[in-house]
């Protein structure tokens, strides 16, 4: 499958915040709303584990991105923020050629922990869900360590 020639569903265009982790995985997609970045990707072969659907790992990574971003977004103010915790819990597989979609729907914000949720779905069908907890750091801080 040539992820390239697909187009993300409406309102989502390529996602700009790149990692070394998420590299492999590119295309990205996200989508921009009042209280959280959406991210979402078409599944190929290199998200998939030896038994050829989305890798557990690939989940719960793009779920950490997704709502990382999403309680950075709620904080404003250049809030750094650091993954403290991270649970997934597997609801179904999503195989290659599906629209893997990672939407935060429960953002926490605090000073010094931000709480979030977030779905998984694969072509509208919840696969998976996460919740994490982040610290948020001093922007200052962060730049001297």
């Amino acid at each position: 499958m040539d992820s390239a020639t697909l187009s993300p569903p409406a309102g989502f265009t390529a996602h700009t915040r790149t990692s070394p982790l998420t590299a492999p995985w590119e295309p990205i997609f996200a989508r921009e709303t009042t209280g959280a970045l959406i991210l979402g990707v078409f599944i190929r072969e290199a998200h998939c584990n030896s038994r050829g659907f989305a890798h557990g790992g690939l989940i719960g990574a793009m779920a950490d991105n997704a709502m990382g971003l999403s309680c950075g977004r709620r904080l404003g103010g250049g809030a750094r923020l650091i993954t403290v915790s991270l649970s997934v819990d597997f609801l179904a597989s999503a195989q290659i050629g599906q629209w893997l979609e990672f939407d935060t729907v429960f953002v926490k914000p605090g000073g010094t922990l931000c709480f979030a949720q977030a779905f998984v779905t694969a072509d509208g069908q919840p696969c998976a869900r996460a919740d994490a907890v982040f610290r948020v750091m001093d922007p200052r801080r962060m730049a001297a360590a």
